[in-house]
């Protein structure tokens, strides 16, 4: 049994959920500026409650998309278990209509302008490694999560 299993195990334990609930998988938080100790403890301390992804990346990998109601182990560089979230919603939408609000739940810009300058320098570079372009209508997948066991 692995580290991420006995995790699991002891999630499912002190959780009233039955035990044959699924993990979807485990989340590695990494951001450009910040290293992944201090996205963890962002997440950990309920600062970032949402994350970003490329809506192509998942359409390139042919990954199916998250669903709310899926549960998932955050993990620090070393893949260390540090806590499970609960993804709360998932919205597919596109970059140029991304609001304050939403992007301030990542916990990890001052002003949507700054936001939306790193957002678009990490979405160019990601399409330069998976073959897409970016443009201000690039679609992304807006996840919502909460904490449930730390």
């Amino acid at each position: 049994m692995t580290q991420l299993d006995e995790y699991w195990n002891k999630f499912l334990q002190a959780s009233t959920l039955p035990p044959e609930t699924k993990c979807a998988g485990d989340l590695f938080f990494e951001a450009k500026g910040f290293v992944s100790d201090q996205m963890n403890a962002l997440v950990i301390s309920g600062q970032k409650t949402a994350f970003f992804s490329s809506y192509a990346t998942f359409a390139i990998d042919g990954e199916p998309l998250p669903v709310s109601g899926e549960l998932y182990i955050v993990v620090d560089r070393a893949q260390n278990p540090l806590c499970v979230i609960e993804l709360q919603s998932v919205n597919i939408l596109p970059f140029n209509e991304v609001t304050w609000e939403m992007a301030q739940k990542e916990g990890e810009d001052e002003n949507l302008q700054v936001w939306r300058e790193k957002k678009q320098e990490y979405l160019e570079e990601e399409g330069s490694v998976l073959g897409f372009d970016f443009a201000p209508d690039i679609k992304l997948v807006y996840q919502t999560f909460k904490v449930v066991y730390k």
